[in-house]
């Protein structure tokens, strides 16, 4: 079975985003990639690492989720998964998005919370 295997990261809307990034950096001390956010090894045996990052207050990333989040889970299997997830009846986002950052899916939860599925890159 297709399952998920750790914590990819947190998304959220933020009304200014680099503002908040260089609060978080000056502050915590967090390292801001170019990419918009910061990224937290979380076991060097593993692929993949815990992701930050606040997205414009008016991002479309998220929808249809009317929630201020996304939540992203590192999966095994994003193909599998997505497709034990449709057998089961889960709202599945029809997309898969695949680059050299890995293999990324979508679903909605029963309370209408985006969730990305992430499989890092081999």
């Amino acid at each position: 079975m297709a399952k998920v295997i750790g914590f990819g990261g947190i998304f959220f809307k933020a009304k200014d985003p680099k503002a908040l990034n260089a609060w978080y950096g000056k502050h915590l001390g967090l390292n801001i990639e170019k990419w918009g956010g910061a990224r937290f090894e979380d076991d060097a045996t593993r692929h993949g690492y815990i992701a930050w990052s606040p997205f414009s207050a008016d991002t479309k990333y998220f929808e249809p989720s009317t929630q201020p989040f996304m939540m992203n889970f590192r999966v095994d299997d994003l193909h599998a998964l997505l497709a034990q997830l449709r057998a089961d009846g889960v709202t599945v986002d029809d997309r898969v998005d695949e680059s050299e950052f890995g293999r990324f899916g979508w679903i909605m939860d029963p309370e209408g919370n985006r969730v990305e599925l992430w499989q890092p890159p081999a």
